[in-house]
């Protein structure tokens, strides 16, 4: 194991640069399958809107399952052999499964892959974040996180454009590529030194993912890291994912070509980039991580609201726009897991980076059938969305509310 270096005062550091890269490629994987949906689905043989969109469901659902599983698995690991060997087993998980997908033959195979994409993908986030925050100093945290999801988050963008010019197959391939081409930078990282004092100390007890429920205030702190998250995989995993349903709802007026899933796609993740930058620098202005997501969430509400209840009749062109824009207001995810390894001692502080924004992206796959349920029985698919919204937001906006403030602590510390 290479020996720890301290925290630098520079922010370009070498974890911060792998992380972000490694980040790009995890978001490349992750949104692709929902800018592919369509034209992969066809060429297996799916037919009908109907049978795309139950089939779309259910390999969303696959997928998000794995991130579940592959939360728990990375976090417990993260804590237990350290930040580095999460996150370089992560992406080589997910690059050689990215691989696999691009020679699926059948439905099955390609559900049981996502599976497997899903639990690769789960890790690589959550220790990226740990290493990030524990490697730099107080002060600088918030710019380090903030360069890991703005990097980060344009992997969709890529995916969009290898996917939109190269093919379904093709854009899995190149996305397994540059995973393990990302691999070979893992020689220049060093292991986080708060780990390793961790480590040295063998009556502490690392990694001990059940620990989180046996003590009610540990629970709650959890809870609400959790649930902060939520609206994002809620605007991204059914208001961006299934657009074209919601552009038909909405009468958005047709244009040259159908209103695509890819491009809202594409254009909430243009949004996103900017976003994640502007919450992670709003946060060190305002020394305070919760007053920037509160921010956050209350213009997500608004742009939700606009999404559902001010496009009706609209352009494509300013349904793109809107979708843009409220990419931007979901732009605090990274900011959403840095409090939650800000929030954790040093012996659970890879298990809840890890497990939270996992379990926040697998809420779709209670969030899909709870908007079915919504559309079936409050009046339709806008109105069920926005009660389904509504309800996400307001407990997120409580959960942010009732955190303490993590700003200036210092993360130097154990759970006991």
């Amino acid at each position: 194991m290479q020996a720890s270096i301290p925290p630098k005062s520079t922010v370009f550091t070498a974890a911060v640069i792998v992380a972000a890269l490694g980040y790009f490629v995890d978001i490349y994987d992750l949104i692709l399958f929902s800018i592919v949906r369509v034209k992969s689905l066809t060429s297996l043989g799916v037919v009908g809107k109907a049978a795309l969109k139950t089939q779309g469901e259910y390999l969303i659902s696959m997928q998000m399952g794995g991130m579940l599983l592959g939360g728990i698995l990375w976090g417990i690991l993260g804590d237990k052999k350290g930040r580095l060997s999460v996150l370089f087993g992560s992406i080589l998980l997910y690059s050689l499964a990215n691989i696999a997908n691009g020679f699926v033959q059948t439905l099955d195979q390609y559900a049981w892959l996502r599976l497997v994409a899903g639990i690769g993908l789960a890790g690589e986030l959550g220790a990226g974040i740990t290493l990030v925050s524990e490697s730099l100093p107080q002060s600088k945290r918030g710019y380090g996180t903030m360069i890991v999801a703005t990097v980060g988050v344009s992997g969709a963008l890529l995916g969009y454009w290898v996917g939109d010019r190269w093919g379904w197959r093709n854009a899995y391939f190149v996305g397994g590529g540059l995973g393990l081409t990302l691999l070979l930078l893992r020689v220049s990282v060093f292991e986080s030194g708060m780990f390793q004092k961790a480590q040295a100390a063998t009556h502490v007890n690392r990694g001990n993912f059940l620990s989180l429920f046996t003590n009610p205030a540990r629970l709650g702190r959890y809870v609400r890291c959790l649930l902060i998250g939520v609206p994002l995989w809620f605007v991204v995993g059914i208001l961006i994912t299934f657009a074209p349903e919601f552009g038909e709802a909405l009468g958005v007026q047709p244009g040259p070509e159908p209103l695509s899933a890819g491009l809202a796609v594409f254009w909430c993740y243009f949004g996103l980039v900017f976003g994640d930058f502007a919450s992670g620098a709003l946060s060190q202005v305002l020394h305070s991580r919760n007053r920037a997501l509160q921010v956050f969430l209350v213009f997500c509400t608004t742009m939700v609201g606009v999404y559902l209840f001010g496009l009706h009749g609209a352009s494509q062109t300013t349904f793109y726009a809107v979708c843009f824009v409220m990419g931007i207001s979901v732009g605090f995810w990274a900011l959403f897991v840095t409090v939650a390894a800000e929030q954790f001692g040093t012996n659970l502080r890879a298990t809840v980076a890890t497990t939270a924004p996992n379990f926040a992206r697998g809420s779709v796959v209670a969030l899909v059938p709870a908007f079915r349920w919504a559309e079936a029985h409050l009046g339709g698919r806008l109105a069920g969305a926005a009660c389904l919204g509504g309800l996400t937001l307001l407990v997120a906006f409580w959960a942010v509310s009732t955190l303490p403030e993590s700003f200036h602590k210092d993360l130097d510390y154990v759970e006991e």
